[in-house]
């Protein structure tokens, strides 16, 4: 069994938060954080700060370890074709912007679609994957001490 590790990010500017906007054909048309796989001997820390600049062309620096998640595929097909990425646990960092110069994006993942800023206020608008983040987005960012935003069994994979 492997459980794939992932770092996620909540890049806040100017009352704004940076998403990936996604789509596939099992999930349609959603949103997710930017962020991926922590690669073999890669912290976390590392891991963020290398897939915010390859999907979304920011360079960033995580302040802050704010929540945890994880999600498990149910869909038997996926879970045989890509047994590394059926059960993924979301490590999410708050983070700021550390360089003014922003680059095109090295390396999006295969759903998403591009990224772009949304208002705070627009999140209770749009979809959200995984749900457990979705659903908890404002209360993370909120602050607070790290939280563990729950399990989620997915029907299908997502960005």
């Amino acid at each position: 069994m492997s459980i794939r590790s992932t770092a996620k990010a909540l890049i806040i500017n100017d009352g704004k938060i940076l998403l990936n906007r996604c789509a596939d054909p099992n999930n349609g048309e959603y949103y997710s954080l930017p962020g991926g796989g922590q690669r073999e001997f890669e912290t976390l820390r590392e891991a963020v700060v290398r897939e915010c600049k390859e999907e979304t062309g920011y360079a960033v620096r995580p302040v802050k370890f704010a929540a945890l998640c994880e999600t498990i595929c149910l869909d038997e097909v996926f879970r045989e074709k890509h047994p590394g990425y059926a059960h993924k646990m979301y490590h999410i960092f708050i983070c700021e912007l550390s360089g003014g110069i922003v680059k095109e994006p090295t390396e999006k993942d295969s759903m998403q679609i591009g990224s772009g800023w949304i208002d705070i206020e627009a999140l209770r608008n749009i979809r959200l994957l995984p749900n457990v983040v979705g659903a908890q987005i404002t209360n993370v960012l909120a602050g607070g001490a790290p939280v563990f935003l729950g399990s989620e069994r997915i029907r299908f994979n997502h960005g």
